[in-house]
């Protein structure tokens, strides 16, 4: 059964306090909080004073994914403001393995993120400390994207080195995930959904997460 992360990005910043106890009360597993800089990702989302303030009402894994440059200098104010999985781009991170050393030294879970067109192959070196891979199904910057259906033969490729090299990292899936390709990505070997657009998009956010945690 895949972990559920719906993606606040696609909340409503307005009525932000009522989804965040929709999340709490519903089957989600994680809180998946994007943050971009405009520089790493063509768009503006959201830092550190928000991710604070969510952590003070949220009661499951806060899962921050950076989409900036020098993650490595912001680190510890992301743990300080509730980060539980910190996961930094391999694009932004010339010292990779660094940046994983720092993030595990704070508390925090590491996380890897890797573009649509970084092949997986460059994570296999550093697997062994790697918690969970984000790997983007759209390319990273804006909510709403269609699901790249390569990313299928990308999660197969990482999957079975995990299994080869004997680690407990998760695949994480971000970007274009609905019900109708939920199953596809799962049976690829997928362990964590974030759904963005699927969940906030729909009639009964609730349901809708029900629905994902079942497949």
């Amino acid at each position: 059964m895949a972990l559920i992360a719906p993606s606040v990005l696609s909340a409503n910043f307005l009525q932000l306090s009522n989804d965040i106890k929709m999340i709490n009360e519903s089957q989600a597993d994680w809180f998946h909080l994007d943050v971009m800089d405009g520089r790493f990702v063509p768009n503006i989302s959201f830092g550190l004073p928000v991710i604070a303030a969510i952590k003070k009402e949220a009661k499951k894994v806060m899962d921050v994914h950076l989409m900036i440059e020098e993650p490595g200098k912001y680190a510890e104010e992301f743990k300080n403001a509730g980060a539980d999985i910190l996961s930094v781009h391999i694009e932004a991170c010339p010292h990779l393995h660094r940046n994983l050393q720092q993030i595990k030294s704070l508390g925090m879970k590491t996380g890897v993120a890797i573009n649509p067109h970084t092949p997986v192959q460059q994570m296999f070196d550093v697997l062994h400390d790697v918690d969970v891979v984000c790997m983007m199904s759209v390319n990273p910057g804006f909510g709403g994207q269609k699901f790249i259906e390569y990313t299928l033969e990308k999660i197969k490729q990482l999957k079975a080195e995990i299994i080869r090299r004997g680690t407990n990292t998760l695949i994480e899936i971000d970007g274009g995930v609905t019900l109708a390709n939920a199953k596809q990505i799962i049976d690829a070997g997928a362990d964590v959904l974030v759904a963005g657009n699927t969940v906030f998009g729909s009639e009964n956010p609730m349901e809708t997460i029900a629905a994902l945690k079942k497949i």
